[in-house]
């Protein structure tokens, strides 16, 4: 699991029938580094991640990558990469010295 910032939306045209309702998310993941300096902007490489639990811009996620990625979905078989699995409410980070 990661964390990172909704920085906008993806709208398709068309998609798969299967993956019908899904919205589709640009999240910018977080660093430790980030998370220190307070988590309002992310300095990873954006994502585009599947969602259906509707957060908002600017709101503080956290999102699955790889196979984890399709369990909302199984046992069928769908083409998504990164999927939001959370929204978070508040974080409390001390990093070690």
């Amino acid at each position: 699991m990661r964390l990172g910032i909704v920085k906008g939306t993806v709208v398709l045209g068309r998609g798969l029938a299967a993956l019908e309702g899904t919205r589709y998310l640009i999240i910018e993941p977080l660093t430790s580094d980030d998370l220190k300096a307070g988590a309002t902007r992310g300095s990873g490489r954006e994502v585009v991640a599947a969602d259906h639990l509707a957060p908002g811009p600017g709101q503080m996620v956290c999102f699955e990558e790889g196979r984890e990625a399709c369990a909302p979905w199984l046992p069928a078989g769908v083409p998504i990469d990164a999927y939001v699995s959370g929204i978070i409410d508040s974080i409390s980070y001390q990093p070690a010295e």
